[in-house]
C-alpha cells in the first residue's frame, strides 16, 4: 500500500472508505495531495476483497477543490501551473473514479466546490447531507471548469441548467441540488457517512455484474472522458493566463470581490 498525504483510507470488510482530511481548509487539495490520491485509487482498484468504495470528508466540508495557497500550484507573484495542476492532478483521479469497475459512493457531508464539485460529479451515487452546498465555483475566480464538470454536470441536470450553473456560479443547498437530480440520498448531516457506507455494503454484496453495468454506462453515456479532461485542460490553461483569473485568485487570497476587466 502506499503512503497517504491528506486523506485516510479505511476498509471494513467489502467496502473502503477514502477520508480527505484538510478539514481546516475544508479539503481543498494540494498538488501532493492529488498525486497520493492516484495511489490510494489504484490500491482501491487493484484489491479484489473490496468491492465498493466511498469518499467523503473530514470535518465540515466535502472539497473546497483546488486550494489556491499551494505553493505547487500557484506560484509566488501569482502565476499559476494550472495545465499541469488539471493533467497530473485532477484528471486522474476524476478518471479513476469514474472508471473504477466498482460502486463509488459521495459521501457528501459539507460544502463541494470547484473541483471538489466535479469529485462529487464523478461518483456513481451521492449521499448527501441536508446541510451541504454545491457549487462550481471557477467562474467566480475568472477560470472555466475542470475536473470533469463541464462533462458530467450537463449529463446530470442538462445542457442549459448546467451552463447556467456554471457562468453564474451560484450556490445550489442540499433541497435544490436534490431537485436538480444531483443526489442520491438526502440525510442529516450525522448520518451521511454512515449512510453511504451502507449503500456501498448493500452494493458490495452484489454481482459482478455491477463493475460491468458501471463499465457499459460509462462507455455509452459517457463517450471520450479522456478528450473531454484534456480539453477542460486546455481552456483552463488558456483561461489561467488572463489577467482575469489572476485577479480572481488574488481577490479571493486577500477576501475581496475581484475586479474583471474581462480581460
Amino acid at each position: 500500500m502506499s503512503e497517504r498525504i491528506d486523506h485516510r483510507l479505511d476498509v471494513d470488510g467489502p467496502v473502503a472508505t477514502i477520508t480527505l482530511d484538510r478539514p481546516g481548509a475544508y479539503n481543498a487539495v494540494t498538488r501532493a495531495m492529488l498525486r497520493s490520491l492516484q495511489a490510494t485509487l489504484r490500491d482501491v482498484g487493484g484489491d479484489p476483497a473490496v468491492r465498493a468504495l466511498v469518499i467523503t470528508g473530514a470535518g465540515k466540508g466535502f472539497c473546497a477543490g483546488q486550494a489556491l495557497d499551494d505553493a505547487d500550484t500557484i506560484h509566488p507573484g501569482g502565476a499559476a501551473d494550472l495545465y499541469n495542476a488539471v493533467v497530473e492532478g485532477f484528471n486522474p483521479v476524476i478518471a479513476a473514479i469514474i472508471m473504477l469497475e466498482k460502486p463509488v459512493i459521495a459521501a457528501v457531508n459539507g460544502v463541494a466546490a470547484g473541483a471538489g464539485f466535479g469529485i462529487a460529479l464523478a461518483c456513481d451515487l451521492r449521499v448527501v447531507a441536508q446541510t451541504a452546498v454545491f457549487t462550481t465555483a471557477f467562474a467566480k475566480i475568472g477560470l472555466v471548469p475542470d475536473s470533469g464538470v463541464s462533462l458530467l454536470l450537463p449529463r446530470i441536470v442538462g445542457y442549459a441548467r448546467a451552463l447556467e450553473l456554471c457562468l453564474l456560479s451560484g450556490k445550489i443547498d442540499a433541497p435544490a441540488a436534490q431537485a436538480l437530480g444531483l443526489v442520491t440520498e438526502l440525510v442529516p448531516a450525522a448520518d451521511v457517512v454512515g449512510r453511504a457506507q451502507a449503500l456501498a455494503a448493500q452494493l458490495a454484496a452484489g454481482p459482478r455484474a455491477l463493475g460491468l453495468i458501471k463499465r457499459e454506462l460509462v462507455r455509452n453515456a459517457l463517450g471520450d472522458i479522456a478528450a473531454a479532461l484534456a480539453y477542460e485542460a486546455e481552456m483552463q490553461s488558456i483561461a489561467g493566463e488572463t489577467a482575469d483569473a489572476h485577479e480572481g485568485i488574488a481577490a479571493f487570497s486577500a477576501k475581496r470581490a475581484p475586479i474583471f476587466a474581462g480581460r
